[in-house]
């Protein structure tokens, strides 16, 4: 541990300050003398499981930060979901005051490793890297909140001003509909002027002005069942399995060379007699090698940067879907899930601001990264309202896996740039 923490503080001294303000100065002092403390709390929050159906796990961590929030001064709640939903709910802090623009400040507690499965504690992997399930994804960015708004509170500059910190409890796999687990946040959104998300930060020097948006399709196509050897004729024709291959090959041809635009067909089951349960992701099939398919079910995704860009794609796979190949028929039926957070100039002026503090600080400069290297996120819902900017938490490796890592040689510089970022919009 000592060598854990000789390390932040060599690093943290190794920042520049020669363009930031006499009280930019201090805040930044701040989050490398509360370092020490910080790693203490991401290990505390990242040691209870907050796998999405693991509610208790959930508002536990949600009570740790509840802790840390009310004592600078925030309003703590919990935003308590229908039981139809099965899901936590959502914790939420705020200050309400007039000076700058009004923040909103967005996590999530919940992590995709659910209680059944193995737990990684948090773990030192070496001085500058860290092992533990959601350390980076999203547990590290919401403890950078938190150490972020702790150096300003030090110095009184959180007086006056207007913030909201949502953390939601089922980020990983959202309560549905969305139309109810995510009513509120959007509803508190539109209050604000900024969001700034928290996911985890692709690169140092990268940050989100737009990711794709998600959402569902599910085809179905039918065929005359019969003997094998009556296929391709005119009696029993091609068979259901036949025409879902010709369908989804020609999505591939039409559309995969689209920026920005994917579709993946996950799950396939094809035969006489034909079963699929979402709900559980597990489908069965009953057929024979001489006996044409009478049912196959494919259900996949569709990933997209804009809503005009999804709405075209549908139009098409519509299309191709309606040419069947002889004795089939097919429909195709889609679902909404995360709308896109579409690129914006509000978004990039929100970029420029963040560029220039790291300048300041000395860290470089700051783009915007690919949208297409990113999934949907929480932000996603609220992008129409009000400008965003996302990828500002803690980078490391493997988000979503066992060995997932948070980078701590990083993370510091990254929370004190945050801690600026904050500073700067709220004056």
């Amino acid at each position: 541990m000592k060598k854990q923490l000789l390390f932040l503080g060599l690093l943290l001294t190794s920042v520049s300050y020669a363009q930031i303000s006499s009280t930019e100065k201090k805040i930044a002092e701040k989050v490398k003398t509360d370092m020490p403390k910080t790693i203490d709390l991401l290990k505390e929050v990242v040691n209870i499981n907050s796998g999405t159906l693991n509610q208790a796990g959930v508002r536990q961590v949600g009570e740790v930060f509840k802790r840390e929030f009310e004592a600078m001064g925030f309003t703590t709640e919990w935003v308590a979901l229908p039981d139809s939903l099965n899901r936590a709910g959502h914790f939420v802090a705020t200050r309400k005051g007039t000076q700058g623009k009004k923040l909103f400040l967005i996590g999530h507690l919940d992590t995709v490793f659910e209680k059944s499965m193995p737990f990684t504690p948090f773990t030192m992997i070496n001085d500058s890297t860290a092992t533990g399930q959601g350390a980076n994804d999203m547990k590290g960015g919401d403890v950078m909140i938190v150490a972020a708004l702790k150096a300003l509170h030090a110095q009184g500059l959180l007086d006056n001003t207007s913030i909201t910190v949502y953390f939601t409890g089922d980020e990983e796999s959202s309560g549905k509909p969305t139309s109810v687990s995510r009513k509120d946040f959007i509803d508190r959104a539109k209050a604000a002027d900024i969001a700034l998300a928290y996911e985890t930060a692709q690169s140092f020097n990268i940050a989100a002005t737009a990711r794709r948006g998600a959402s569902g399709w599910q085809l179905t196509t039918h065929g005359i069942t019969g003997h094998s050897s009556g296929v391709f004729g005119k009696n029993v024709g091609y068979g259901s399995i036949y025409e879902a291959a010709r369908i989804l090959n020609e999505f591939r041809e039409t559309l995969s060379q689209e920026k920005y635009l994917t579709f993946n067909p996950g799950v396939m089951v094809g035969g006489t007699e034909v079963n699929y349960d979402p709900t559980q992701a597990r489908g069965e099939s009953v057929g024979k090698t001489n006996i044409v398919a009478q049912k196959t079910f494919v259900t996949g995704d569709l990933r997209f940067l804009s809503e005009a860009q999804k709405e075209a794609a549908r139009i098409k796979m519509r299309e191709i879907v309606a040419k069947n190949l002889p004795g089939t028929t097919a429909e195709i039926e889609f679902s909404d899930g995360i709308p896109a957070m579409e690129p914006k100039d509000g978004n990039a002026q929100l970029l420029s601001v963040l560029n220039k503090v790291s300048v300041d600080m000395g860290l470089g400069p700051v783009k915007a990264g690919d949208p297409g290297s990113r999934g949907a996120g929480d932000i996603s819902y609220i992008a129409e309202y009000v400008d965003c900017l996302d990828g500002l938490g803690a980078s490391g490796r493997g988000a979503h896996a066992p060995g997932e890592t948070i980078n701590l040689k990083e993370y510091p510089a990254l929370t004190q740039r945050s801690a600026l970022l904050i500073y700067r919009l709220t004056r």
